[in-house]
This record gives C-alpha cells, structure tokens and sequence, in this order.
C-alpha cells in the first residue's frame, strides 16, 4: 500500500497538469490547502503553562492538503496532513505526524458506485454511523476500506461498506461494516417521503475483545456480564415533507455490548435512542419542535477508546448552538449515557424591518437529573437605513458538574443581556459592535465582553475584543482580560489571518461534539486557499 500511493499522487498531479496545459475537456483537477500556525506565550496568571507547549517548544501548527481529479467517470481523492507540535488533537501535549491522511478511488457506471479508500458518509442522521472530518476538534473518522451504492430503481437505492476507522496515520483493529436502503417518494408531487433503514455491525479484535474481559474480571461477581466480540445496531428513519410542514423522525437499537459508563467503568449492556424534529413555515412565522431520547447508546470502535476518539457515531444535538461568546462557554454536549432532551423554537417577522425569535430547551437524564434548562429571546430591527441592531436576552441552567466532570461544582445559572449594533458606512464599508454581560455567581463568576469589527469588503476585516471577569466567584481571584485583536486579508481564492488570542480555559464544542480545552496565550495564523 505505501508504494501505491506516491504513484496515486503523481497520477492526479500529472493528469490534472496535463488536461491544463491541453486546454481539452480532458477533466477536472482541483484542490485546496488549510493551514495553521501557533505561537505559545507563556501566560501563569490564566494557567497557559506547565505543559511543553508553552515551557519549551513556543510554537506548532498543522496543515491539509488536498488534491482532487475527475475524468471518464473516476474521481480520485488524496490529502496530505502534516502536524508539527500541534496541540488539536491533545490541547496540553504536542502531536507531530506527516502522512497521507486520506485518500479514495471512485468510479460510476452502470447505476452503481464503487469507492476503496478513506470514505466520508453516514446512515440516517449519523445516529448508527457516521464516518466525518471536524478539523476544530481534530475528529477525523473515516472508514478505511469499501463501499459500494447501486440505484435498483429510481426511487431506491442501497449502500453497504466494510473497513476499519482511521485512527490519525494509523487504524483501529476493530471491522465496521454496515448496510443501507433509502428512497424517494411522493403522493402528486405534494407529499414527499424519504424513508431509509440501516444496520450496522461492529467486530472487535482478540486484543480489543482481552482488554474488555480483563476490566469485567475486576468487577464484583454479581456485576459480570459476558461480553460479546460483535455488536449489531439498527435504524429506521424517515423525512416527511407536506407543504409547510416538515417531520424527521429516526429510531435506533443497538445490541448488549461491553461500554464506558459515564463513570469511566464497565458495563454490558444493550442501547437505544430516537430522536425526532418537526417544523412548520408559513410568510412571517416559523416554529420548530426536536426532540430526543438516549439509553446506553456508546458506540465506539472498542471500549478502550473514550472522550472523542473511536466514534463510529455521532448524536444530533438539541439545544441551540449559540453565536455569543459568553453563551457559548455553556454548550451542553450530546449525552451518549442518558439523555431526555426537548427543544422548541418560535420566529415571528411581521415585515422587512423586525423579527422575534423565542426558544426553550429542557435537558435531563432518564433517571430526571437536571442537567440544562435555556429560555432564549432575540429580535432584529431593520427599521433604520444602512443599520442593523440586535438586542437579546439569555437565561441559563448547566450543570458544570456532570457535563464537564468536575465533582462538587455547583449549577451554572447566569442571565445574559446582549446586543449587536451593525452600520453600513458604505456599500464595501461596514462596522460592527458586540456587547454581552453574563451576570452569574458560579463557575469563573460574571463576565462583560465588548467586540469591534470593521469590514472593507471584500479584502479586508479586522477585530478587537476584550472579555473581563468582571466579577470572580471568589474573593481571591484576580479580575482577569482575555485580549483579542484579529485581521483577515482576502484575495482571490487565498485568505490570510493573523489573531492574538487570550483564552480563558472551558469547554469547545462542534454540533453537539465537545472537549475541555486548557487556556491559550499566543498568537495565531492561519491560511486558505483553493484552486
């Protein structure tokens, strides 16, 4: 395999340069390039030291470059990554790596699909599976190995893939292969349905399958519980669409199978999950309705993988994942344990010039433990030329205890005004002005965050910020200002950014994916760019 792929690069780059110094309809070559830079200033009064990154080796950073061609109906995909003391993937301990990252073969013929390689894809919502790349969180999934699709009518098709999940430049041991039917209906092209089932089954390797029955041996007797080598997990799912209403509804099981508990210990049990959402539109208003319930739904390549590695999954998210700095600290992710989550959400705009926006989210454990409770309000006023003013209000329930694994912290209830001021000063030229003040007296105490934006379209945007502990919880605790200055440069397809970032410690998350994330001190860079 390690010598097939240079010849796969070289193949790609000689086809694409080929068919552009042709000029002929000989295909297309295309491909992208991100890439990050880190400086780590020592910082002891926010915690940013104590780990290698900021005692010794000052900087790190990461990069993705991908390639893409397609011609005659294959399409061929090859990423490199490269990671240099970077600190995604282990925020307070260095990473360092360069490889292929990815790479797949595709080919389209007959009303059937093949690709081998590194496949990104899902069943449903992604509630059995779902192979996907977050580069924030350095979650990168992939199923290494098959996958095949055929069309049997025009109205249904199927997929089935077998691999295993990449693990960085590695693999887990563990097979994953799966199974998909999915189709496309309607009743006089009024009433559309989308109706889909999948299973999936996940195999663990002899030494995956020994370190789980050695953790099961060191449980009380009347605890144990045989464990199994294959776990099977099902889904049925369908999109109803009727007008101004639309109804997602998905159902999964999953078989007894050996799992971290939110402990950290052992359990063999089996798992479901459901989960729907509901929405209704009409000229003016819109209101929302999601729902869902989770029991024992771990899936991961063995139970020795935790936190966000080995998902073969991924949980849609109830609550609302919030634009506010201060709001945002306070993200409740999934829960793969137990879960009872309700969310609703109402938009009035009665015309061009007003909108009003209400939402509630009530999250808690079967068993009724309180984990989240969200009362949302917004409204933008357009009433004015050339501006735009937002002004809200937040109120807030979290358990800090539970979601973020911290013993004896006390429930997060804050309240947080906010507001947005946003003037055209011309047609490329814009100011925007945030403010939010988060009155609590839990967790780091209340907080004031103040941003100024200038934009000149379409090069350039530039950004301050400061965000001030204002008030601490504690009487010993210094009043703290996390500095931000930040500056874009836009040409073309290329985009540089360079930030001087301050950041208090706390939780990141991406659609309902988090981890704790130790304060940063330092400046960063960043680059872009497609061709």
């Amino acid at each position: 395999m390690g010598q097939k792929l240079p010849i796969l690069l070289s193949s790609l780059l000689l086809a694409g340069t080929a068919a552009t110094a042709q000029n002929q309809n000989s295909g297309v070559f295309s491909g992208d390039l991100m890439t990050n830079v880190n400086f780590f200033n020592r910082d002891t009064a926010i915690n940013a030291s104590g780990n290698p990154l900021y005692d010794n080796l000052l900087s790190g950073g990461e990069s993705w470059l991908s390639l893409r061609y397609s011609n005659y109906g294959f399409t061929g995909y090859l990423r490199m990554d490269a990671f240099h003391n970077s600190n995604l993937r282990f925020p307070t301990q260095p990473t360092t790596g360069f490889g292929i990252g990815a790479w797949s073969i595709s080919k389209e013929f007959q009303k059937l699909s093949i690709t081998g390689g590194y496949i990104y894809d899902q069943i449903g919502s992604g509630i059995i599976f779902r192979a996907y790349e977050d580069r924030g969180l350095l979650i990168d999934n992939a199923l290494v190995g098959l996958r095949l699709k055929y069309d049997l009518t025009d109205n249904i098709s199927v997929k089935a893939f077998t691999g295993q999940q990449k693990n960085l430049f590695d693999r887990y041991s563990p097979i994953i292969k799966g199974i998909n039917f999915e189709g496309s209906f309607s009743i006089k092209d009024k009433v559309f349905f989308n109706p889909g089932i999948g299973a999936v089954n996940r195999t663990m390797d002899k030494s995956s399958m020994d370190a789980v029955i050695t953790r099961i041996n060191a449980l009380p007797l009347e605890e144990r519980k045989e464990p199994k080598y294959n776990m099977y997990a099902l889904t049925a799912y369908n999109m109803l669409s009727a007008g101004n209403f639309s109804w997602y509804v998905e159902g999964a099981y999953k078989s007894q199978e050996a799992f971290n508990d939110y402990n950290g210990g052992i359990q063999v049990n089996d798992g479901s999950l459901f989960y729907t959402n509901m929405s209704y539109a009409v000229k003016g208003l819109a209101a929302n309705v999601t729902a869902k319930r989770t029991q024992n739904f771990v899936m991961r390549t063995s139970p020795s993988e935790s936190a966000n590695f080995g998902m073969v999954n991924w949980q849609p998210i109830v609550a609302q994942i919030r634009p506010q700095r201060l709001i945002a600290r306070y993200t409740p992710q999934s829960l793969d344990w137990s879960e009872l989550a309700l969310g609703g959400n109402i938009l009035y705009s009665p015309n061009d010039e007003y909108d009003f926006n209400v939402s509630y989210t009530h999250i808690n454990t079967i068993e009724k433990l309180k984990l989240y409770r969200e009362a949302y309000f917004e409204t933008n006023i357009r009433s004015i030329k050339n501006v735009r003013l937002q002004l809200g209000l937040h109120y807030m329930n979290y358990n800090q205890e539970y979601y973020q694994f911290k013993p004896g912290h006390p429930m997060v209830k804050a309240l947080t005004p906010f507001a947005e001021f946003a003037y055209k000063l011309s047609p490329k030229r814009s100011i925007t002005v945030q403010a939010q003040y988060m009155d609590t007296k839990q967790d780091f105490g209340s907080w004031a965050f103040l941003q100024v934006e200038y934009a000149l379209a379409p090069k350039w945007s530039f950004a301050i910020s400061d965000m001030y502990n204002i008030k601490p919880s504690t009487a010993t605790a210094k009043k703290e200002h996390y500095y931000n200055a930040f500056v874009a440069y836009t040409k073309g397809a290329h985009r540089f950014s360079a930030a001087w970032v301050k950041q208090v410690e706390g939780i990141n998350c991406t659609g309902g994916v988090c981890r704790y994330e130790p304060a940063f001190n330092g400046f960063k860079l960043m680059i872009t760019s497609s061709f």
